[in-house]
């Protein structure tokens, strides 16, 4: 079982990345080995989608460790304003 939880990791990468919108799902059952994420942050300006993941998985280098899957959507604000529904 894993030490880290959705909470330390959207915290983490709220504070890491100046992030406006961040999710975290926990997909392991509560092991914390497997989760997904959505971030949008302004510091993904004009980087590569290679460039974004690499800055979270730097983030998350330690945590990364003892978790099994991560997986991740890495978003600008001005295409998180385009994809995400309007209400």
């Amino acid at each position: 079982m894993s030490e880290y939880n959705r909470e330390y990791i959207a915290d983490k990468l709220r504070k890491e990345l100046d992030a406006t919108y961040i999710t975290v799902d926990d997909l392991s059952d509560g092991c914390g080995a497997k989760f997904q994420a959505l971030i949008v942050s302004p510091k993904f300006e004009s980087k590569s989608l290679l460039e974004r993941h690499r800055m979270v998985n730097s983030i998350l280098a330690e945590e990364m460790k003892s978790i099994h899957a991560f997986t991740q959507k890495t978003l600008t604000p001005e295409q998180w304003k385009k994809q995400k529904p309007q209400s």
